[in-house]
């Protein structure tokens, strides 16, 4: 959430910031206009409560009952105006919160100007796509002739984009979570195991509500939602806490996630590329304002090197301003080379939030030189999601007799296969 002083002081700058995210600006002016609402309720109430301890002290001292009476029934009335502001004053405030929920955070100054990802911009791309001297096989096909991807039994068992791995398919998943936790353990993250379904504070908390409460799955008698990502839970680790402890914190964690987003017939949602329900690796960070960048650096070097060290080919993206997070200052994508899709699939956004998810979740740190708190900073970034991490070391490791050669850093999770064959 944004501070309100920004609109009181820069509302240009907010106004600016939405339309490089190509977005209506008259909310701004909406903002405004209720917060000035809301500052005149207040001057007014600030006025009836001086006026009514002004004239309590007048009736201690009058001696006359007729006008001690009448002075008391007057400030009857001046406490129930001051009960109705009062009352005025928390619907103006729920208002404007709600406004404020739903507008995003400012682009930092390095994020690029553009109005969709048609305008991200390569970094770097890293690794050679490999070369095949075979008719390639895309995972729809090669799990399925190998035993390890049944769609029909997912279809079978819960519906259309859901999907069953099999043997040492469901063993390879279980390889890549295990790797990179194990990875980002060793790179300075402290392994958690959240829960999969938060309270709805805290999906608000993260910056999900209300935005995306179409695309989640919501418990609607336990009042409990179902976590679209870990980042939710990690989060909300710390709602309302003043961190004593030294900072950076560094997380990670592995969830399922779970999200209703719509999906189209076509090529794009082929296979495993996209479902509702899906794994992935978390990695978090809370730290000081002035160290963000730097985390975001590592946490950027952090996940290339999960890429890596699977053998993956892949490339960095600068995402701009019109294809930004709604909470994100500035987001590095990650994509894999994917050889059988013969595609680049997005296996991590990398986010530095600011004090955006801080301030809505009242996160806030102790600084040591002064003793006064402020709000942290947070980032996020995926090390990385599954199944498309999955999808690129299945295809880009297929021999030509439909075999898959398991990447040497998961053999320790696969129990002696080293090579996935038909069962």
């Amino acid at each position: 959430m944004l501070d309100i002083a920004l609109f009181r002081e820069n509302a240009d700058v907010v106004r600016q910031a939405l339309a490089n995210r190509q977005m209506d600006t008259a909310i701004v002016d909406q903002v405004i206009e209720i917060d000035q609402k809301r500052r005149q309720i207040l001057i007014e109430v600030e006025a009836l409560k001086a006026e009514r301890n002004t004239v309590s002290k007048e009736i201690s001292r009058l001696k006359d009952q007729a006008e001690r009476q009448q002075k008391i029934e007057a400030m009857r009335m001046v406490g129930e105006k001051i009960a109705s502001l009062d009352e005025e004053v928390k619907q103006v405030d729920e208002q404007l919160r709600s406004l404020l929920s739903t507008i995003p955070n400012i682009p930092d100054p390095q994020t690029p100007l553009g109005k969709d990802e048609h305008d991200n911009k390569v970094v770097k791309t890293v690794g050679d796509i490999p070369k095949f001297d075979f008719e390639l096989q895309p995972h729809w096909d090669l799990g399925t002739r190998l035993g390890i991807i049944d769609f029909d039994q997912g279809v079978k068992i819960t519906g259309s984009r859901f999907y069953v791995l099999s043997g040492a398919g469901a063993r390879l998943q279980r390889a890549l979570i295990a790797y990179m936790l194990d990875l980002h353990s060793k790179q300075g993250y402290t392994e958690k195991y959240p829960p999969f379904m938060v309270r709805g504070e805290t999906l608000y908390s993260s910056g999900q509500l209300p935005k995306f409460a179409d695309n989640l799955y919501h418990d609607h008698e336990e009042d409990l939602w179902m976590v679209p990502t870990a980042e939710v839970p990690l989060t909300g680790l710390h709602m309302g806490d003043i961190i004593e402890k030294q900072l950076p914190l560094r997380y990670t964690a592995y969830t399922p996630c779970f999200r209703r987003e719509k999906m189209s017939a076509g090529r794009d949602v082929r296979g495993i590329k996209r479902g509702h329900q899906f794994d992935k690796v978390e990695m978090y960070i809370f730290c000081e304002p002035q160290d963000s960048p730097r985390e975001l650096e590592k946490m950027l070097a952090d996940a290339e090197q999960t890429c890596a060290l699977l053998g993956l080919p892949y490339r960095v993206l600068s995402l701009c301003t019109g294809d930004l997070g709604f909470g994100s200052q500035i987001t590095y994508d990650i994509e894999v080379w994917a050889a059988g899709c013969g595609e680049w699939l997005e296996v991590s956004s990398v986010s530095n939030v600011g004090e955006f998810q801080a301030r809505r979740a009242n996160i806030k740190y102790r600084s040591k030189d002064t003793g006064k708190t402020n709000f942290v900073h947070t980032l996020n970034g995926s090390g990385l999601g599954m199944p498309r991490t999955l999808i690129a070391v299945l295809e880009n490791n297929q021999q030509a007799d439909g075999s898959i050669v398991v990447p040497e850093v998961l053999r320790p999770w696969m129990g002696g296969i080293d090579v996935i064959r038909p069962e």
